[in-house]
């Protein structure tokens, strides 16, 4: 028998998670839509309620008391308990709906020139993607699954690995075989090199200066050329022979096998980060989410 227990405010609650997440009353402000005082004043309500001190306030920094640390991690059990039954509750209302958070560039140079298959696999599930260089909120924005391009480190999450991932040049079938003047990498410096510098690529991710270098091409600058901040202009201005560009495979991958991209070098250089499939424990058991995910490692 389950006996009534008066429990904390479920705001307060929230407030001191997120605080206790970001060690910052101001991030947690920003995550909740709320302002930092009050962040604070949630907070300061449940150290009342609960009689014990839960940070430690320094000069700009906060640090979380002993019993904050030992309460966290029921605490995050509770909110993803929270979460699956309110998924239960409303999974006859969206069990037919797979909402998918990826990035713009992996969404229309790789998702969607797959879906297909998907669709024609299970047509029961109907799949909205959601193209966006935000971070997932699973909870706020409805999503079910989310694609990412990084580390696969995401915490409270469960990660797959889809595939890794390598950097290749590329440009129009014009510029290269018998007819093309594009035949050696030191060709480079008779063509525009054409940079993709789209905001959801990694601070890391191989520029034309480094893929030169790893080459041991000279006499290239490359730091010329157009610049583009999606992947899919850049790429759709290789294609239209306004130069070559510098892109990851399996962004490309779709054009080259259709014929309309060419790699004109065999010379590929490999990246630390991978695309991962991401969700949180509440979605794992949902049929729709399995499904998916299956076949999304298979297709990859």
């Amino acid at each position: 028998m389950v006996t009534s227990r008066r429990l904390p405010p479920l705001n307060a609650l929230r407030a001191f998670e997120a605080a206790a997440r970001h060690l910052s009353f101001t991030k947690a402000a920003e995550e909740l839509h709320v302002t930092p005082g009050a962040i604070s004043q949630q907070v300061k309500s449940l150290e009342e309620y609960v009689g014990t001190t839960l940070f430690k306030r320094l000069n700009r920094s906060l640090l979380l008391t002993d019993d904050a640390e030992a309460c966290l991690p029921a605490l995050r059990l509770g909110f993803d308990k929270l979460a699956e039954a309110t998924d239960a509750l409303t999974a006859s209302r969206t069990e037919n709906r797979l909402v998918v958070s990826t990035a713009p560039s992996f969404a229309s140079k790789w998702l969607v020139p797959r879906l297909g298959e998907f669709q024609e696999k299970f047509p029961e599930i109907d799949v909205w993607v959601t193209a966006a260089l935000e971070l997932a909120d699973f909870a706020k924005d409805g999503i079910d699954v989310a694609i990412r391009y990084g580390s696969g480190d995401y915490p409270n999450l469960i990660v797959e690995r889809l595939f890794a991932e390598k950097v290749i040049p590329v440009c129009s079938p014009k510029l290269v075989g018998e007819t093309g003047r594009l035949r050696t990498p030191e060709d480079l410096k008779h063509f525009t090199l054409i940079h993709d510098v789209s905001p959801d690529l990694e601070e890391s991710h191989p520029d034309w200066s480094m893929w030169l270098k790893a080459a041991k091409v000279e006499g290239v600058d490359g730091n010329r050329g157009l610049r583009f901040n999606q992947t899919s202009l850049a790429l759709e201005a290789a294609m239209n022979g306004e130069g070559v560009a510098l892109t990851m495979a399996s962004l490309a991958a779709q054009d080259i096998q259709k014929g309309r991209l060419a790699k004109p070098f065999d010379l590929t250089l490999p990246v630390d980060f991978a695309y991962y499939l991401a969700y949180p424990q509440s979605k794992a058991n949902l049929g729709k989410v399995k499904k998916f995910s299956e076949w999304i490692k298979g297709a990859a």
